[in-house]
């Protein structure tokens, strides 16, 4: 059991080679464990809102944040510095994942207002610049869960409106 959080855990990972667990908090909070002891190795501090989700670059060098803040941080995992912040979205991010290269980082979120349909929730970043680099309107409500296909040719997106919707996705820095 790995105590340390002040309130909810959203959100939780293993690292790529399971060693470390990273997790999500409300507390605003996101805190890296050694996966074998239990024990706190570092608490990064950053967001201003409820911490929603987390996940591990590839190569395990690298934390990404989304959080109800509207934001994205990416830290390092040996430092806990945060090495970028990324911001775009309107309102809450729900969801984040790295692809499987790690040059791209996927976010869903609440964009109330802001798209077509009345919702831009689908975000693809370049995970080295911050760079947003594509948005995907579609969803109708609230995106919840985002996810790449292994191949990283794909984006997988869940949502309030009860649909999951697979998305075809260009090459980094190219956009439609």
């Amino acid at each position: 059991v790995l105590n340390g959080h002040a309130d909810y855990v959203r959100s939780v990972s293993f690292s790529p080679d399971g060693t470390r667990i990273v997790s999500g908090s409300d507390d605003n909070t996101v805190k890296i464990w050694d996966a074998q002891t239990g024990q706190e190795t570092l608490t990064l501090k950053g967001h201003s809102g409820y911490v929603t989700s987390v996940g591990f670059s590839p190569d395990g060098k690298r934390i990404v944040s989304g959080s109800w803040d509207k934001t994205l941080k990416v830290w390092n995992v040996q430092s806990g510095e945060e090495t970028l912040t990324l911001k775009g979205h309107s309102g809450y991010v729900n969801s984040v994942s790295f692809s499987p290269d790690g040059k791209r980082i996927v976010s869903g979120a609440v964009d109330v207002g802001s798209g077509q349909d009345g919702y831009d929730t689908v975000k693809i970043w370049d995970a080295q610049t911050g760079q947003e680099t594509l948005t995907l309107n579609g969803h109708s409500e609230i995106v919840y869960s985002v996810s790449f296909s292994p191949d990283g040719k794909r984006i997988v997106s869940g949502s309030v409106d009860k649909t999951v919707k697979v998305w075809d996705i260009p090459l980094l820095g190219t956009s439609r």
